[in-house]
């Protein structure tokens, strides 16, 4: 693992170039993409107002004002793997079969085209670090970039033993403290826990990562480049330096809103998604600790801002701040209570909404806000758009140009939310429609109802309404691709052989 104090006398020979021709377009060098994406951040920012009180997001709110706030932005999926795959390759789980975690797109898609390697076939020189596609091992394969760093897991090791997911991490005991939040039902359990953790804030996983994409903007010279940027908060553990906490210290903590009768009128598979992992919130509610474990959700999401803070401040100071798009998300959402539920995994407003701003040079419209139903799915497709770029790809999501020249424009798209096999969301301006596996339905009007608490699927009255919203469906759901046990992956050698086939696919350099 290259430590970023090792960087600096590195980069000569990191970021070498692969391709000695400058993409060029209409004439003109080619602009550079500045893609940053945070982890499991909900619409609490200041910028999106999807909390009650304030939330300390200065980066990001400037980010906003400079670009396009995209207000009713949706994720592919409210899981990491298949919503950051669909954003990597412009297609939906319901198109690639890519549902959960436990599954791997290069495995199973080996020639599949993803946005880094696109821009690499472009001429663009492709570096990432953090994370870009999910975190765990075999899906940044190393062909994909010119350079990738990866995150060290050195801020909890103690929950990265599984050699699988994590085979280039040393397991290390949990430090004194530890649960930090004090809840004592969750020790152990994986990333289970929130606190300010012992360490230097410069020795965070998240500064390590944005270190080196500062190094990479303070150094690279030539070629166009395309740099993913993603940072790990706030997704749990909620572990933050103490200053990003204080900021919280003597704000009131504003708790989600959960009525009792709120599940009453929907449907078993919804019943029991809500249901799971309850208990973790029962027992964060019991110990007393359920303020504080939103405080240091807040926190999380300021120490992420910070990040973005830094990239954005590099990026100004380099010679590439006018000639730059810069495109922020967040891969999916978080019920931190809501319908009675604890993390991610529903298709309700809370998992699926996220923060999407696409800021380009020179933009006429900036810090215009559009809420226009659009979803993670369309980056792809509007990147290429932007750059003026030919291609072959039938992508799942529309190009967002339009709303880039006016936010206002009319947008006959809705935005599809997919969560397992047969399951859809979709999300227009008014209503939130959602038919499961089973036939069974949900419907929402965020006219009357934005927090989702009265199900009309069975009113009659409704039936023209989720008719219409029904027309946007997947017209197929592709089947489960096969998961991680098909394959065994070798991490030194970077390659998949498939169990029952003996074939064997190459991700290496």
């Amino acid at each position: 693992m290259i430590r970023t104090r090792f960087i600096k006398e590195l980069l000569p020979f990191l970021f070498l170039p692969f391709a000695f021709s400058v993409p060029v377009l209409n004439g003109e060098s080619a602009r550079n993409i500045l893609m940053i994406s945070v982890d499991d951040m909900r619409d609490w920012t200041n910028f999106l107002g999807g909390y009650k009180g304030e939330v300390h997001t200065p980066h990001m709110d400037a980010l906003a004002a400079r670009g396009i706030n995209f207000t009713n932005a949706h994720c592919p999926s409210p899981v990491c793997n298949p919503s950051r795959t669909s954003v990597m390759t412009g297609l939906m789980p319901s198109t690639t079969g890519i549902y959960d975690n436990g599954q791997w797109l290069r495995a199973n898609y080996p020639d599949k085209m993803t946005l880094p390697k696109y821009f690499k076939q472009q001429g663009y020189h492709v570096v990432g670090a953090g994370k870009s596609f999910h975190h765990t091992a075999g899906n940044n394969p190393p062909d994909q970039w010119h350079d990738y760093f990866r995150f060290p897991w050195a801020d909890f090791p103690w929950v990265r033993s599984n050699k699988l997911a994590y085979p280039w991490t040393e397991w290390q005991p949990p430090p004194p403290g530890y649960p930090f939040s004090k809840v004592e039902y969750l020790r152990g359990r994986q990333e289970r826990d929130w606190g300010i953790l012992p360490r230097k804030e410069s020795e965070y996983d998240d500064v390590l990562v944005v270190d080196y994409a500062i190094d990479f903007l303070e150094s690279h010279s030539g070629e166009a480049f395309f740099l993913s940027v993603g940072t790990f908060h706030p997704h749990l553990p909620w572990y933050i330096p103490k200053r990003y906490r204080d900021l919280y210290e003597d704000s009131e903590i504003h708790l989600p809103e959960a009525p009792k009768n709120d599940l009453v009128d929907i449907p078993p598979i919804p019943q029991r998604w809500a249901e799971r992992r309850r208990d973790e919130m029962e027992a964060v509610k019991d110990a007393g600790e359920w303020e504080e474990a939103v405080r240091c959700y807040l926190a999380s999401i300021s120490f992420a801002d910070a990040q973005v803070g830094r990239v954005l401040e590099a990026l100004a100071k380099s010679p590439y701040a006018d000639n730059t798009i810069i495109i922020l998300w967040s891969d999916h959402g978080w019920h931190l209570g809501e319908k009675d539920h604890w993390h991610k995994s529903t298709l309700w407003e809370e998992a699926t909404r996220v923060p999407l701003i696409i800021a380009t040079p020179e933009m006429e419209t900036a810090g215009g806000t559009s809420s226009a139903p659009v979803n993670l799915v369309s980056i792809f497709p509007t990147l290429v758009g932007l750059m003026e770029m030919e291609n072959d790809i039938d992508f799942d999501g529309p190009d967002l140009a339009p709303l880039l020249t006016n936010p206002n424009a009319s947008w006959p798209h809705a935005s599809l939310i997919d969560f397992g096999y047969g399951n859809t969301a979709v999300r227009d301006k008014r209503w939130r429609y959602i038919r499961y596996s089973d036939g069974s339905e949900e419907l929402y009007d965020h006219k009357s109802d934005p927090n989702e608490w009265k199900n009309l699927a069975t009113d009659p009255v409704y039936q023209s309404v989720k008719d219409e919203l029904a027309k946007h469906l997947p017209s197929h759901y592709a089947k489960d691709v096969p998961s991680k046990d098909g394959f065994v992956f070798d991490p030194d050698k970077w390659t998949f052989t498939d169990k029952d086939t003996g074939r064997v696919v190459h991700g290496g350099q």
